[in-house]
């Protein structure tokens, strides 16, 4: 399978419009893809619709959520961007967390790896045109069709963290899109997929294993290493991640770290971050480490690896200016 190396869209610190120019430049750079996401900025679908009209690449959503949007308004929305890119989206969907589906979207956050694997059945004759009569344990959808279905077909990946979500995208996925991992748990990650498409009678080879790279692209130094920590746990202390570094192996090599948190200390917290830990889940250093830590991801598994850059730069232009460096410096074909 072809090694693709990928924007992560929308851009920090461009607009919509001038993420034209940015793709355009990325293109000609060699870089295959744009694969948006969503948190609490920009939705996963716009940003794509304006790659789609200003440039060849492929594009992805990594991910639609399964739970802030119905089947039908996820169907909808794919078709849409199924239009505007024949043939060149891929479409993943994932369950997200607690806190965006609870805290933010008002909802409830239970049997994600069914709702997943229910929301992959409705999709496939949804977007295939079908009028589709479903009944799951998480949803029901009653005779729902497009009056205007995609062109093709859009592939569907599945954003996985554990075993049990890991095993759906065997399952039933074209893809599996993997998220806060080292490139070494890759191959475990991996190892999950191909076995469960091997049980469902299906081709390990061809599910495609999608990666989001966080790149932190300041320059090193004290301040950063302490970012850094701090944007470690942003993430980890959310409980599908925590549940996911201990599945992973890391629950002693974290468990400082936790207990300071759980405890309210913040600060013991970001102390108790192994250095060694930021290192393997953060993308950094000079440009020619940053690309050598790309490489063991791909030589570990990953098809396409798709770049997070990041930077603590409050200035609005020198946080620009790093971002399109770090788009030269990483460049595919440069």
């Amino acid at each position: 399978m072809q090694k693709r190396i990928a924007l992560s869209v929308p851009i920090l610190g461009y607009t919509l419009p001038e993420h034209v120019a940015f793709a355009k430049e990325a293109e000609q750079l060699g870089y295959t893809d744009a694969w948006s996401f969503e948190v609490d900025g920009q939705d996963c679908f716009t940003p794509l619709a304006v790659m789609a009209l200003s440039t060849n690449m492929r594009l992805g959503t990594a991910i639609a959520n399964v739970y802030s949007r119905g089947p039908a308004t996820l169907a909808q929305s794919a078709a849409s961007i199924g239009e505007l890119a024949p043939g060149r989206f891929e479409f993943g969907i994932g369950s997200g967390s607690q806190p965006i589906i609870e805290m933010w979207n008002n909802g409830r956050f239970i049997k994600p790896a069914t709702r997943v694997k229910e929301m992959v059945q409705f999709l496939r004759p949804a977007l295939a045109g079908e009028r589709v009569v479903f009944k799951g344990e998480t949803f029901q959808v009653d005779g729902f069709r497009l009056s205007q279905p995609p062109p093709s077909v859009p592939r569907i990946h599945v954003a996985a963290l554990r075993e049990g979500m890991l095993t759906v995208a065997g399952e039933v996925g074209d893809g599996a899109i993997i998220n806060w991992l080292s490139a070494e748990d890759v191959k475990k990650s991996v190892a999950v997929v191909r076995e469960a498409a091997a049980k469902a009678g299906r081709d390990p080879a061809e599910i495609e294993i999608t990666a989001r790279l966080m790149v932190n692209i300041d320059p090193p130094g004290p301040e950063a290493e302490l970012m850094r920590k701090r944007h470690i746990n942003a993430y980890l202390q959310v409980p599908v991640y925590k549940s996911f570094h201990q599945w992973l192996g890391r629950s002693e090599t974290l468990r400082g770290m936790w207990e300071s948190w759980d405890a309210g200390d913040r600060r013991g917290a970001i102390a108790n971050t192994p250095d060694e830990v930021v290192d393997d889940l953060i993308v950094h250093g000079t440009a020619e480490q940053r690309n050598e830590h790309v490489q063991r991801y791909l030589d570990a598994g990953v098809d396409t690896a798709f770049l997070s850059w990041f930077t603590f730069e409050t200035d609005p232009l020198k946080r620009r200016e790093l971002i399109h460096k770090a788009m030269v410096e990483m460049a595919p074909r440069k």
